[in-house]
């Protein structure tokens, strides 16, 4: 997730190329990007599927996306699909407590 408001006028590949500019990262990697306008009502999630890019676009009549807590230096916030879900539904993340579940460490 992109910290950095985006214009939303970007298209598919001047978003690509401004995620290699501003974060250094490749979308050709398979990674989801996500960005949000400056007033945050609107939201646009750029992946590449293999064989070409898929871009979803989504504007609020009301409301904004939350932009959760983060590093104030940081460029990007690594959210996982459980985030994403809540952020595009619209509850606030910072209320929301994960009850205990078994994870298994990695060796």
């Amino acid at each position: 997730m992109a910290i950095e408001p985006v214009d939303m006028r970007r298209g598919f590949d001047s978003l690509a190329a401004w995620v290699d500019q501003n974060l250094g990262r490749k979308v050709l990697e398979g990674d989801v990007f996500l960005f949000l306008s400056k007033r945050r009502d609107r939201l646009k999630i750029l992946w590449w599927e293999g064989d070409g890019y898929s871009l979803y676009y989504r504007r609020l009549e009301a409301g904004t996306f939350e932009l959760p807590k983060h590093n104030n230096s940081a460029k990007e916030l690594a959210i996982d699909a459980t985030t994403l879900a809540l952020l595009l539904r619209g509850i606030e993340t910072g209320s929301i407590r994960m009850r205990k579940r078994y994870s298994r460490v990695a060796s």
